[in-house]
């Protein structure tokens, strides 16, 4: 074994890692090549109607991906907010990543007046820097360990970044991290960066969003949740980091909780199962409880009634 090749290999990481940082920091300014490689994405199947969000006490619309609009405490939360209709390294004249497959349910234009903005991990699906250079940086931003940086540097004023375990209260609001089986890496360099789920309670309500995760039992201490966001896709052959939509469903049943919002699905190809399989196992894995399944389109919405 040639132990000087990895030895030369080991010394020149950190100029690889922060080569590949700066390709990871992309803020989509120029990416003239991205409208000529692909068409812009057909609409969401659903168009929500916000008309009486204000009047919520707990609802959430499905905007596609990871990104999930709710209305909780009285506050206006929005999830790991994508938007763009192509993620991944940006080369300064295109993205080199997947395209959407449906255009967001909302623009972020539409959204309402945003309280509270929560980024689970670094991944280009979760954390998508030109979305979040569209919204006001006076907006406080809850991530995992070691992501602020990212956020950070795009003008945000109020950042935190949670170790697993760790809570904060940002108005009527109390966030927790909570633990995960998934990886952190954004330019696969990066190890650092942490990942995990939020645990957003408020007096009456508790809402988990789940992120990305495998399966476990990391939720099974939960009870009394109004409303499950839980990853359905990418387990093909990613089974390690994402869970099934059988094991989305017992992670789900085990916590007992009063509905299901799945996610992660339908919006980019990022495995190898086709794009309607993972919600036709949800259903058939939940049976005659399959009513508890919310939000199944992009666009649906789901209220406490």
């Amino acid at each position: 074994m040639n132990w000087r090749f990895y030895a030369d290999i080991a010394k020149r990481q950190p100029i690889l890692l922060r080569i590949a940082d700066r390709l990871g920091r992309s803020r989509g300014r120029l990416r003239p090549l991205d409208s000529y490689l692909s068409a812009p994405p057909p609409a969401a199947p659903v168009k929500p109607d916000l008309r009486d969000w204000e009047k919520q006490s707990l609802a959430a619309v499905w905007i596609g991906h990871a990104t999930i609009l709710l209305r909780v405490g009285g506050m206006n939360v929005i999830t790991d907010p994508v938007f763009s209709n192509r993620i991944g390294l940006g080369t300064g004249l295109c993205t080199i990543g997947p395209r959407r497959l449906f255009a967001p349910a909302l623009s972020i234009h539409e959204l309402p007046k945003i309280d509270l903005i929560l980024v689970s991990h670094a991944h280009f699906d979760h954390l998508d820097r030109p979305s979040l250079l569209k919204f006001d940086r006076r907006i406080p931003v809850i991530t995992s360990t070691h992501n602020d940086d990212l956020i950070r540097d795009l003008g945000f004023r109020r950042v935190r970044a949670l170790d697993v375990g760790k809570a904060v209260q940002i108005g009527e609001l109390k966030v927790t991290a909570r633990q995960v089986k998934h990886w952190g890496p954004r330019v696969f360099l990066d190890k650092h960066r942490g990942y995990c789920a939020f645990l957003i309670e408020s007096a009456p309500s508790k809402v988990l969003f789940g992120a990305d995760t495998a399966f476990g039992e990391h939720f099974d201490d939960l009870r009394e949740i109004d409303l499950a966001i839980l990853g359905i896709s990418a387990y093909n052959p990613y089974i390690a980091a994402h869970a099934t939509p059988e094991q989305a469903w017992e992670m789900f049943t085990r916590m007992n909780a009063r509905a299901l919002l799945p996610m992660h699905h339908s919006t980019f190809k990022l495995s190898y199962e086709p794009i309607a399989e993972p919600m036709q196992r949800l259903l058939a894995a939940a049976g005659n409880d399959a009513e508890r399944i919310v939000a199944r389109r992009i666009g649906e919405s789901w209220n406490e009634t």
